[in-house]
């Protein structure tokens, strides 16, 4: 019975998807501009902003401001986009890709039979960047799988469409992507939400301490295989994407968590700042603190 909760959700993605990308993307601005006029009424609106205030202190007010409401508009894009990404063919929603940035650095190190990790942030589209790296090369991505099994369940179909694998967070998982990049593969997984504690270490991000995940860089460590960063940049008026691959900064493979973690969140805050607008802010990213104080979010009044 708790699958019916979902099948709104998804019913208004399948009609999303009727719309031409230009139109569903202009349908997210709308629905971010929105949630900017409610102001702190909206938890959206009440988590980006206070991540911004945390990640951007030396911004002007009014430059802080526009990024916040560039930044919802963006969420309501990413938002509108999941049904392009999961309900058009494959050959479609790829014809939206219009550039691809540092591709030879991955398909370098694939093509001599060696894997690599892939960290791929919440930032722009990385349901279009797996489609793409899924059409060329063998790829596992790492999830976490919803609560919902009729969701979950499209998401495995979905997202497996042209081949990659999906493994989820757990232990079955990691043996997944353990056996993967022995065979060469590409691995990606989306290392900027908090883990349990038991999973995590603390790192700096943008200057703050931050529970980190302790995978990826536990997974370079014990491979050796080389570390990249990936994502779809949202072009403007609807032209499509731009993917665009670089490599992790220096010690993302260090067998000192600390250190690791703290080279992965700087390549994580590369990528960011390369498009901050296009990230998505509205995640309680500082929640959990190292001291067990309360977070600096704001409880929302029901």
């Amino acid at each position: 019975m708790k699958d019916l909760k979902v099948l709104p959700a998804i019913g208004a993605m399948a009609i999303v998807s009727l719309l031409p990308l230009r139109s569903a993307q202009a349908l997210g601005r709308w629905l971010g501009r929105r949630v900017y006029r409610k102001g702190e009424a909206q938890s959206l609106y009440a988590v980006t902003r206070t991540n911004l205030d945390i990640c951007f202190p030396n911004l002007d007010d009014v430059s802080r401001e526009t990024l916040l409401q560039k930044s919802l508009e963006h969420t309501g894009c990413s938002l509108a986009e999941t049904g392009m990404s999961w309900f058009w063919s494959p050959t479609r929603a790829l014809k939206t890709v219009k550039n691809v940035v540092g591709e030879e650095l991955i398909a370098e190190e694939l093509s001599a039979g060696r894997g690599i990790l892939l960290i791929a942030p919440h930032l722009g589209n990385w349901e279009v960047m797996n489609l793409y790296l899924a059409k060329h090369y063998p790829v596992t991505a790492m999830y976490k799988p919803p609560k919902y099994k009729v969701l979950n369940n499209l998401i495995l179909k979905r997202r497996a469409r042209l081949g990659s694998q999906m493994a989820p967070a757990d232990a079955k998982g990691v043996r997944m992507v353990m056996k993967a990049l022995r065979k060469g593969g590409l691995v990606g997984i989306l290392p900027d939400q908090e883990p349990e504690r038991s999973g995590g270490v603390y790192a700096p991000f943008f200057g703050e301490p931050a529970l980190t995940m302790k995978l990826l860089p536990q997974l370079a460590a014990q491979t050796g295989v080389k570390v990249f960063c990936g994502y779809g940049k949202r072009l403007p008026d609807g032209e499509g994407y731009e993917l665009r691959f670089s490599a992790a900064e220096p010690g993302v493979g260090s067998k000192d968590l600390v250190e690791a973690a703290t080279a992965m969140n700087a390549s994580i805050e590369r990528c960011v700042n390369e498009c901050p607008e296009q990230y998505q802010w509205e995640y309680k990213r500082f929640n959990t603190r190292e001291d067990r104080s309360k977070g600096p979010y704001k409880r929302m009044k029901r």
